[in-house]
C-alpha cells in the first residue's frame, strides 16, 4: 500500500431505498446500499485523504436529487472534495438550466453523461451531445469519459471538436482485460493521448479481468501502456468502490496497482495517487 496520503478519484455510493438505480437489478452483490462508513472500513489500510463521488448511474429523473445528496454527504465528510454528478447533455442548449442548477452547489468539479451503454456509436457524434460537452467551458466544469472499447474511434473525434474542454477517461477505456486483447484499444488509446487535455484514470481494472481469477500479471501491460501513453503527469488513481467488489476488494485492487508501479519513483507515484488529481479536478484540500 502507498505509505503517503490518496485521493480516491472513483468513489460510488448509493441507497436503492432512496434512489432508484435500475442496473443494479442485474447484479445482486451490488444492489443494495453502499454507504460512507463502509467505504472508510473497506479502506482504512490506506491513508484517503480526500475523495471524489461519480455519478452512479441513477433513474435519470433522480439525477439531481443524487447530487445534492452526495453534496450533503460532503457536509458530513470533508475529505469529499469533489462531485461528478449526470448531466443531459444531449439537449445540447437545452442544458443549460440543469447545468445552471449544478453550479450553484458546491464541489461540482464536472459531469459524466456516461456513454458505455449507448447501442448508436455514433451517440457521441450527435450534435446536440457536442455541444453539451462544449458548453461545459462555460462552467469550468471537466467531462469523465466513460465508454466501451468500442466507442473509443468516435470518442477521439468527440475529443477533436472540444479542445477547451478537459476530459479524463475512466477506467482506461474498459479495454478487455479477460482476454488480454490489446489492439484495436492499444492504438486508440495511444492516439487519445496526443491530445493534452485528455487524461487517464487507472480504474476498474479488475472489473473488466477475469473477475474469479485474475492476477496482478494481468492488468499490468495495460497499466504500463497507459503510462506511457499519458505521462505520469496525466494518470490518476481511482479506487471504482464499490463497483469493484465484484472482482476484489478494494485494498487488493491498491496492491496490485502498487506492485505495477514499484519501478517508478515514489515522486511519480505520488503524481498518480494524489497530485494529478488535485490538479484535473481543481481540488482544494
Amino acid at each position: 500500500m502507498p505509505e503517503f496520503p490518496i485521493i480516491d478519484t472513483h468513489l460510488h455510493l448509493w441507497d436503492p431505498k432512496n434512489i432508484d438505480y435500475p442496473w443494479l437489478q442485474d447484479l445482486p452483490i451490488l444492489n443494495r446500499a453502499y454507504l460512507l462508513p463502509e467505504y472508510i472500513d473497506n479502506t482504512r489500510a490506506a491513508n484517503v485523504e480526500g475523495m471524489v463521488f461519480i455519478q452512479c448511474e441513477a433513474d435519470f429523473a433522480q439525477a439531481m436529487k443524487e447530487a445534492k445528496w452526495v453534496v450533503d454527504l460532503a457536509k458530513q465528510e470533508s475529505r469529499i472534495k469533489g462531485i461528478i454528478p449526470w448531466a443531459p447533455l444531449e439537449k445540447g442548449e437545452g442544458c443549460h438550466l440543469y447545468l445552471d442548477e449544478l453550479k450553484q452547489m458546491p464541489l461540482i468539479k464536472g459531469v459524466r453523461r456516461i456513454i458505455q451503454f449507448e447501442s448508436d456509436l455514433q451517440f457521441c457524434l450527435y450534435p446536440g451531445f457536442v455541444k453539451g460537452v462544449q458548453m461545459l467551458t462555460e462552467y469550468n466544469f471537466s467531462f469523465d469519459i466513460c465508454i466501451s472499447p468500442d466507442q473509443l474511434k468516435n470518442t477521439i473525434k468527440l475529443v477533436e471538436q472540444c479542445p477547451e474542454v478537459n476530459f479524463v477517461l475512466d477506467h482506461i477505456g474498459k479495454p478487455d482485460i479477460k482476454g488480454q486483447v490489446f489492439e484495436p484499444w492499444q492504438s486508440e488509446l495511444k492516439m487519445l493521448s496526443g491530445f493534452p487535455n485528455v487524461w487517464c484514470k487507472i480504474s476498474g481494472l479488475v472489473v473488466e479481468a477475469n473477475i474469479e481469477h485474475w492476477t496482478k500479471e494481468d492488468l499490468k501491460p495495460f497499466i504500463k501502456h497507459v503510462i506511457n501513453c499519458f505521462g505520469v503527469d496525466r494518470v490518476m488513481f481511482g479506487g471504482d468502490w464499490p463497483v469493484v467488489l465484484q472482482a476484489a476488494e478494494w485494498q487488493k485492487w491498491v496492491e496490485a496497482l502498487d506492485w505495477s508501479l514499484k519501478d517508478y519513483s515514489i515522486t511519480d507515484q505520488k503524481k498518480i495517487y494524489h497530485d494529478n488529481a488535485i490538479k484535473f479536478y481543481k481540488l482544494e484540500l
